[in-house]
């Protein structure tokens, strides 16, 4: 009988898990992991770079809610996925990074590839595996698949030096372990206490963030929303888990959002934070008022009174704690007296929206020529208006523009890079979207500086049949960073801010793609709708305004790092 080798019970252990894709570029160290899933129920899902394959894997787990699986060579295979490992950190997308290493009997010997991986990596995720026992692999797979998605989800790596992938194993030495983890702790006592300090507040919010989304919650968020009365914003993945066309939904609850954030943020009294972090996005906690209570509510108990004090502090999963909240005021029939009292509250802030979106309606409404990037942004928005349309967003301004804009009806059906701010996401996020729903329309809409760091990514998306949409905002270069040198400088650096006109339409027809360019504002939507009816993988090269100035550039001339 032929013996049993690590390499194959990594492969078994993926298969044991369930896994649907490997997303990753082929290489000698993981070839002993390759051979043994090809032709399984594991789709191997190549891409152009690393640092794609890494993207596509935490966009399956951001949408799936179930780790998504990269793979990757020893070297500059592991170097190329750092900056994916680092987004997922930030976003807490579920993700385990499986990386080849040199064999341990070729350490300090000079070997192909050869560095110290473990030390470079640990700092970036949840946890850092190593395995170097053969018999043990598929405890360690296992291991670090719950590890990623257990508690606060979060990116996990894995890896396995290529002798311990090609030795043989004891069969009588191996645990073929599968353990499903549903690790959410609940704190069902501090409802009462909630609901109390719902019932002594005059101008209340919720932000409902990613542990919405992820505690798979939007129903009930929906029913305590209603129960109560309370005005909601979202943010992160828990954009969509209650539609942004809900009378009591007020949208993005980023300030710069055009609506009511900016007020509501300043002078709510309670400010009930579901699964949302405070960070920079809240100006670490100044942008509310120094008198306001707040309730933060997470399932990483770490997490819980960072850059605030927190007067009530819940470390739960959100669905069973608004279950319990809903139950309460049900039970004591509540409803309406705490609807009531927050009615003048709630037309307050539907006034600020109107105003606040009043003042963005001439930059979405705009006929200039360049296109004013906010008209691009509201075009694809309003052509993208079925509710299971997935609208992907990457770039510096670019990304602001369409999260100041886009619509927002359903969970898990808008993407961008989050907190990190990693440029390149666009393409490896939309192909995923579209591995995952075939039958719905994804568009992404790109800075042309973004565009450049993941182009062949087009050609994955061609020749794996994935017929996305790729609107690119091209204002000739790195528009967030040139004006915010020229706010901070008083001119530009064109050394490193401008690329010029490049006709990314024609790169794509090339690719065996679809190309078109725009110049017009009135000529966006008859793109886009010609784009989506050839079935093909398109970009819409739309040559948009420089001199726009978003609230990102602006925020970005006062950063610390650029004082004297």
């Amino acid at each position: 009988m032929k013996a049993i080798t690590g390499g194959q019970l990594a492969a078994e252990a993926l298969i044991e898990k369930g896994v649907e894709y490997v997303f990753t570029i082929s290489g000698g160290h993981i070839t002993p992991i390759y051979q043994y899933l090809e032709g399984t129920s594991v789709t191997l899902f190549d891409t152009r770079h690393e640092q794609a394959a890494v993207f596509m894997a935490e966009a399956w787990g951001r949408m799936t809610r179930k780790p998504g699986i990269a793979m990757v060579t020893a070297g500059p295979g592991f170097t190329n996925a750092l900056s994916g490992v680092a987004n997922a950190r930030l976003a807490n997308s579920p993700l385990v990074l499986i990386a080849g290493c040199i064999g341990l009997e070729s350490r300090e010997k000079l070997d192909l590839q050869d560095m110290s991986q473990m030390p470079v990596i640990s700092p970036m995720v949840k946890k850092a595996f190593a395995c170097y026992n053969a018999e043990r692999i598929p405890e360690f797979v296992d291991l670090a698949y719950r590890t990623s998605i257990s508690g606060r989800p979060g990116p996990v790596y894995l890896e396995l030096p290529v002798d311990i992938l090609n030795a043989a194993a004891n069969e009588e030495k191996i645990k073929r372990i599968h353990t499903d983890v549903d690790s959410r702790p609940v704190d069902l006592d501090k409802a009462g206490k909630i609901i109390e300090m719902i019932q002594e507040a005059r101008s209340p919010i919720v932000i409902a963030g990613s542990g919405v989304w992820y505690a798979d919650a939007p129903s009930e968020l929906v029913r305590f929303i209603e129960n109560t009365g309370i005005p909601v914003f979202t943010s992160s993945l828990g954009r969509g888990t209650i539609s942004d066309t809900h009378p009591l939904c007020f949208e993005s609850s980023l300030a710069i959002r055009p609506g009511a954030a900016l007020v509501a943020n300043m002078t709510a009294d309670l400010v009930i934070f579901l699964g949302s972090r405070m960070g920079l996005f809240y100006i670490f906690g100044d942008i509310f008022s120094k008198d306001v209570r707040i309730i933060q509510v997470d399932i990483e108990q770490e997490e819980i009174g960072r850059n605030r004090s927190v007067e009530l502090a819940v470390m739960s999963d959100i669905k069973p704690l608004l279950k319990e909240c809903n139950r309460i005021i049900e039970s004591k029939n509540l409803g309406d007296g705490l609807r009531q009292s927050f009615k003048t509250w709630v037309s307050t802030l539907k006034e600020a929206e109107i105003d606040g979106k009043k003042e963005a309606e001439v930059n979405w409404t705009s006929n200039n020529v360049p296109i004013h990037p906010m008209r691009l942004a509201s075009e694809v928005n309003q052509f993208m208006s079925r509710d299971d349309d997935i609208v992907v967003a990457d770039g510096g301004d670019t990304q602001i523009w369409m999260g100041m804009t886009r619509t927002i009806c359903r969970p898990g059906h808008y993407l961008d890079s989050g907190l990190f701010g990693c440029l390149a996401v666009g393409i490896p996020y939309a192909n995923t979207a579209k591995l995952l729903n075939p039958d719905k329309r994804v568009c992404l809409v790109i800075g042309d500086g973004s565009v450049g760091f993941n182009f062949m990514e087009f050609e994955i998306s061609i020749r794996r049949k994935l017929p996305i949409v790729v609107v690119i905002s091209n204002d000739l270069g790195w528009g967030m960073i040139r004006h915010s040198q020229e706010l901070r400088l008083g001119h530009a650096i064109k050394e490193g801010t401008h690329i010029g006109k490049v006709e990314y339409h024609k790169l794509v027809e090339a690719l065996g793609g679809k190309g078109m360019y725009v110049e017009k504002p009135e000529d966006i939507r008859p793109a886009l709708e010609e784009a989506f009816s050839s079935g093909k993988t398109t970009c819409i090269n739309v040559m948009t305004d420089p001199t726009t100035v978003s609230p990102g550039s602006v925020a970005l001339a006062n950063l610390g790092a650029y004082k004297a």
